[in-house]
């Protein structure tokens, strides 16, 4: 019994420190299907409302409730849970994600995660590092629990690259971290994938300003 036990263990540790690699490309399309690959807009998730509950999807005034906003006008009453709502999980990605290279933004009832690309990927290869998989686990455990969401997962460069070259890597980084929270349970049809290049700079394009402009930004918004 102890031996058994002792292999358990053993199992465990080494199933703990088996290094995450992005499944092939080829296999994306499967993993992202009923996924956008534009930005998230406000008319855009009006069109993906349908798909989004068609596919088990829910919005936050179907699962939060109070009595406090059982009378009024309706949309008053679901902007005020959607603030509660996502007021709760920017405390709860804040509380979780205290990691160099990581903040947690509010920006109006939206929720912005800002993952800078060392602190999730591998320095000399396009994929994710072991810690970045150990950031997106958690992030996607979160997003499971506060799924009355949709999510824009956008990736940025720095302005070393051409627009083309810049273009294609950071879509790179926003589809391998939408695979990766597909591969989480996160549903595709909550998710809008965009690579924006250079643009949107958050820091000066100097030598330590350029590593903070390498990112991924998960943006979370309200279903409702």
């Amino acid at each position: 019994m102890k031996i058994k036990n002792l292999f358990l263990i053993s199992v465990l540790l080494v199933a703990g420190c088996v290094t995450y690699h992005s499944p092939d490309r080829d296999t994306w399309g499967t993993y992202l299907r009923g996924a956008s690959f534009d930005s998230m807009t406000e008319t855009s998730r009006t069109a993906k409302r349908p798909v989004f509950l068609g596919a088990g999807g829910k919005t936050i005034s179907q699962i939060k409730h109070s009595e406090k906003y059982e009378y009024g006008d309706k949309a008053t009453n679901d902007t005020a849970l959607a603030v509660a709502y996502m007021a709760d999980l920017e405390f709860a990605l804040y509380d979780a994600l205290r990691k160099p290279g990581i903040s947690v933004q509010r920006a109006g009832t939206d929720v912005v995660v800002i993952l800078v690309r060392d602190a999730i990927m591998e320095l000399d290869v396009a994929d994710i590092s072991r810690d970045g998989a150990d950031t997106l686990k958690t992030i996607s455990k979160i997003l499971n629990k506060y799924d009355a969401t949709f999510i824009e997962i956008a990736g940025y460069t720095d302005a070393t690259r051409d627009t083309r070259a810049a273009n294609a890597l950071s879509s790179d980084m926003a589809s391998r971290t939408a695979v990766f929270l597909a591969q989480h349970d996160i549903i595709p049809q909550r998710m809008f994938i965009v690579g924006r290049g250079s643009s949107r700079p958050i820091a000066a394009q100097d030598d330590v300003g350029r590593l903070t402009n390498r990112r991924v930004e998960i943006r979370i918004s309200p279903a409702r």
